[in-house]
Order: C-alpha cells, then sequence, then structure tokens
C-alpha cells in the first residue's frame, strides 16, 4: 500500500479523522489564547509597547470583563458549576463506558476550557483585589495568556495522541 492510500485510508468521516475538528480545535486554542480574558491580545501589547491611552483603555476594558465575570460567577456561579460538571460527567460516561469517539472529541475540547475558565476566573478575582495598573497588569494577563497556552498546547498534544491512537486501533 502506498503512503497517499495509508494517508487516504486513515482519514474518514469520523472524529478524529475529521479535519473539520482539527481545524475547529486549532480556532478555539487560537482564539482563547489571543482574548486574554475578553481582552485582544494586541491591545496588551500595544499597551505595553506604548503605554499612555493605550494602557487605559487596557485597564478599563480589563476591569469591565474582569467585573462582568465576578458578577456572573456571584450570581449563578452555582448554576454554571453544576452543569459544567453535569456535562464532564455525561461525556466521560459516554467516552469511558459507552466508547461514543464524538463525546470523546467532545470531552478533549471541554475539559481543558473548564480548567481555562478557572484561571480566567481566579486571575479576574486577582485584579478586582490587587486593582493592579500599568505593567502590573500587563505582567498579570501575559502571565495568564502564558498558562492558557501550556494547557493548550497540553491538550493539543493530548488529543492528537489520543486521536491517531483512535486511527490507528480502528482503521480496518
Amino acid at each position: 500500500m502506498e503512503w497517499y492510500e495509508l494517508i487516504f485510508v486513515l482519514i474518514d468521516m469520523r472524529s478524529f479523522s475529521n479535519l473539520w475538528y482539527w481545524i475547529g480545535l486549532a480556532v478555539l486554542w487560537s482564539s482563547v489564547s489571543h482574548w486574554v480574558m475578553g481582552v485582544p491580545f494586541d491591545m496588551i501589547t500595544r499597551a505595553r509597547r506604548h503605554g499612555g491611552e493605550a494602557a487605559a483603555d487596557l485597564a478599563v476594558l480589563t476591569r469591565i470583563n474582569a467585573n462582568r465575570m465576578l458578577f456572573i460567577s456571584r450570581q449563578a456561579g452555582i448554576w454554571v458549576i453544576a452543569f459544567t460538571f453535569f456535562m464532564l460527567t455525561l461525556l466521560t460516561l459516554l467516552s469511558v463506558l459507552y466508547h461514543v469517539e464524538f463525546a470523546q472529541a467532545v470531552l478533549l475540547m471541554f475539559a481543558p476550557m473548564v480548567l481555562v475558565g478557572y484561571l480566567t476566573l481566579r486571575t479576574a478575582y486577582r485584579i478586582e483585589q490587587e486593582n493592579p495598573e500599568g505593567d502590573a497588569l500587563i505582567r498579570r494577563l501575559m502571565r495568564h495568556r502564558f498558562v492558557v497556552q501550556l494547557i493548550g498546547m497540553l491538550a493539543i498534544f493530548v488529543t492528537s495522541m489520543f486521536g491517531m491512537y483512535q486511527n490507528f486501533a480502528y482503521s480496518g
């Protein structure tokens, strides 16, 4: 069997061998690492380079988003947590006990996002408590972005390894 035939045998329309799944995964992590607490990354870099009005705009937008996230968590946090863990449990059971590939694919996208959501909420709380300005705020947002990117790299690595295992184990 030629190499291109092997590739086309392995690429079918299941979740892990579907190109759209991988495009969706890339768009998900690209978007999450670009929008740091709802603030676009280019706004952070502009504030770091130029300061002044750009830094003031960054501080205002960060505070708006942090206050919005904290308001939602304080008003409906229990319900959001309950729904999140219900979905995690449902996806885990479908993935592990019933071997539903679609549930496995969604779980590998959803579970790391729960961790990112927690870290974002924690960062919003720290911003509310510490009230950082200027370089301190930029450092806080950059640190948050760095951790989110680490989670994203690990999640993409685990997803690709599991996806390759699925494709090799069930191709044929």
